[in-house]
């Protein structure tokens, strides 16, 4: 019975749960962080792709050619919400996410504007421009990349290898090495996280696509500037003669803490003139590099009236929620 449930019922079960997302026009492809273990299996035969929030027409045929590289998107997704909580666990905002809510990270990214003298009721979803969502973007294009070189090292993926460029002889400072072992073919992962997570941006096109895509780029170099040298010694008695090397990808908290260093230092941008590049809001700032994190607008306070404190009791202080419609809190402010 239970092996008919796992084969049989479990992928209905999972699409209907996919299906009964909530408001499916706020999803983005960060909802794969969200998805059970069991529905890995079902991302695997591409089962899914069509019915995942959040996917354009472009990221479902990825899913359906590549569902073995589909496996390390979801993989990566997670580890981008896993170290985005760690990077501003003592913070108000604390990358929290919410299952039942399709945009991962609610309000945070996420604000509605009302037009009450156009139409009666109308409004309309708009992303949030700030340094928290720059983070964000990055960090999860990171880990896409991460997860993808990782599992193209461990050899489980179809058309990915270690790195072709790493052969012959290489010079560091210590001398010359032969390249040897399996360096990490970051390219390839970040050649499909390109490909994969930068399709909805270029569809746009507009000053926020612009913005999305460079702090996704920021996020692709952090996992390349992160990888090291590694090497074994030949010779007699450990003389290190011959010096065997590969690169090798750092942990990912490295990354993580690089691109929190990044936004500490985010450049304030607006669109140019001609409406097809970036460029400082303050003269007094400097260009932003390839590197660099890039906003539109100042963050928030990440804190929302609470009832029960302005009534008097304490002063009218705020209380900060780490998610706006969440029950979590963490702490006051006045």
């Amino acid at each position: 019975m239970a092996s008919f449930f796992w084969t049989k019922l479990l992928p209905f079960v999972i699409i209907l749960v996919l299906l009964e997302t909530p408001d499916p026009g706020r999803a983005t492809w960060w909802y794969m962080s969200q998805l059970p273990i069991q529905a890995l299996a079902l991302v695997h035969n591409g089962a899914i792709c069509g019915n995942i929030p959040g996917l354009i027409g472009r990221q479902r045929r990825l899913c359906r050619a590549h569902p073995d590289v589909m496996i390390s998107v979801i993989d990566g997704a997670k580890l981008g919400v896993q170290e985005c909580q760690y990077q501003f666990r003592s913070n108000r905002w604390n990358c929290s996410t919410s299952e039942r809510d399709s945009s991962v990270f609610g309000k945070i990214m996420l604000k509605v504007i009302y037009y009450p003298f156009v139409v009666s009721n109308y409004s309309v979803n708009t992303e949030v421009g700030s340094r928290e969502a720059a983070f964000v973007y990055g960090i999860s294009t990171a880990g896409v990349v991460h997860a993808i070189t990782r599992a193209c090292s461990k050899g489980e993926l179809l058309n990915c290898a270690c790195d072709p460029t790493k052969v012959g002889f290489g010079k560091d400072k210590r001398g010359s090495f032969e390249w040897g072992g399996c360096s990490d073919n970051v390219m390839y992962g970040s050649r499909f996280a390109r490909k994969f997570v930068d399709a909805r941006e270029t569809d746009k096109r507009d000053a926020r696509a612009l913005m999305n895509m460079h702090n996704n780029r920021a996020g692709r170099r952090a996992v390349r500037k992160s990888r090291k040298l590694e090497c074994k010694c030949h010779g007699v008695s450990g003389s290190c003669a011959l010096r065997t090397c590969w690169l090798a990808m750092h942990d990912f908290r490295q990354v993580g803490n690089m691109l929190r260093e990044r936004y500490n230092g985010a450049t304030q941008v607006m669109m140019d003139q001609t409406g097809t590049g970036l460029i400082v809001s303050h003269l007094n700032h400097k260009k932003p590099t390839r590197s660099d994190l890039v906003y539109f607008e100042g963050s928030p306070d990440y804190c929302v009236q609470d009832p029960v404190t302005a009534s008097g009791h304490r002063g009218g202080l705020k209380k900060c929620l780490a998610f706006q419609d969440s029950p979590g809190s963490t702490g006051y402010a006045r």
